[in-house]
């Protein structure tokens, strides 16, 4: 990277550790800095004392959560990148493939039906296997057809997530009752079930997307300039894009099955990179991943101020923003085309 690309990402690393910051500032409680740092330094071991809640309320709940918004709304800004990439859909994002929707039918089936068999992990592991079952179901379709063009993965993908919003949908009606705000609350999207326990699994899910798509990073620029010229450069372009889905698929069912279904981050993402590192990924993902940690961290402030003390899901914050930006995106669309 050149001088002036490292000082971009400084400059959002800056950004990013100021929202780190007021996550754990604002809440339901203000809780200040000093108390803040005393918290952090207690439960790592640098200083000794009593633990008092508070600072239980900073190390075990505020702490984890941000880290868990950073962490994921990176990677689902590389998963938006990987997919709109490979497909050749700029309005391509985890929803588009079914990955959430499956992911989705999972968690509902646990709440509505089963209930936490397995304790605390048994809402992450339901929501990851529905993630699974649903993108296995999309590439099973696509090899069936024996292609990989994009337009069959996307037309693949539609069809599953419309068959797992219908699974997903008969699981709330035929369901307990009681549970309809559980499911609600899940459906929007929320880091509410953020813990020390799951964050290694969220860690896993960015390190794999991240690793593998900078791995593959000039065979996804070289998709860039149409499937035939890749292939004359030596890219093999239906195992390319199998393995970019099959990752990215792999990598929602992580960050659904601990922060439920949160809309629009991994669309927004890639536009707003592009705009700042340009086309090629090498450049472009590490600039996704910083603006999609930041994008669903600022998201994450605000679902917990516009209605305190209640809080709102974060998928409503980051499904009207994208709403927006979609609009805005239309009319660009419009002008440049006249």
């Amino acid at each position: 990277m050149v001088r002036s690309d490292l000082v971009n990402i400084a400059a959002w690393a800056v950004v990013l550790a100021d929202l780190l910051l007021t996550s754990k500032l604002y809440g339901t409680t203000q809780i200040p800095l000093p108390d803040i740092a005393l918290a952090i330094a207690l439960n790592i071991g640098l200083v000794e004392g009593d633990i008092s809640p508070l600072h239980r309320i900073v190390f075990d709940l505020r702490l984890p959560r941000a880290l868990f918004a950073a962490t994921i709304g990176a990677g689902l800004g590389i998963v938006g990148v990987v997919l709109q990439t490979t497909t050749r859909n700029d309005l391509a994002d985890p929803f588009l493939f079914g990955l959430s929707s499956g992911a989705a039918a999972g968690a509902v089936f646990v709440i509505t039906v089963t209930g936490d068999i397995l304790g605390f992990w048994t809402l992450p592991l339901a929501a990851f296997c529905g993630g699974l079952i649903a993108s296995g179901i999309v590439l099973g379709l696509v090899h069936g057809l024996r292609t990989s063009a994009p337009e069959k993965l996307i037309l693949a993908g539609l069809a599953v997530s419309f068959l797992f919003a219908a699974i997903t949908n008969y699981l709330i009606f035929a369901g307990d009752s009681r549970a309809a705000h559980s499911v609600i609350f899940w459906m929007l999207g929320g880091l509410g079930l953020a813990r020390w326990e799951t964050f290694p699994l969220v860690c896993t899910g960015l390190v794999i997307i991240l690793a593998y798509s900078l791995h593959r990073s000039r065979w996804l620029d070289s998709l860039l300039t149409g499937d035939l010229t890749a292939s004359t450069l030596g890219v093999p372009v239906q195992g390319l894009r199998f393995s970019m889905f099959f990752l990215a698929a792999l990598a929602t069912a992580v960050f659904v099955s601990v922060a439920g279904v949160i809309g629009f981050v991994g669309l927004m993402v890639p536009h707003l990179a592009r705009g700042i590192a340009g086309p090629l990924h090498r450049r472009l993902l590490p600039t996704a991943a910083l603006i999609g940690a930041i994008l669903l961290t600022g998201s994450d402030v605000l679902c917990r101020l516009l209605l305190a003390p209640q809080e709102l899901p974060v998928g409503i914050v980051t499904s009207s923003i994208g709403s927006a930006f979609v609009f805005i995106l239309l009319f660009r669309m419009q002008k440049t085309q006249r």
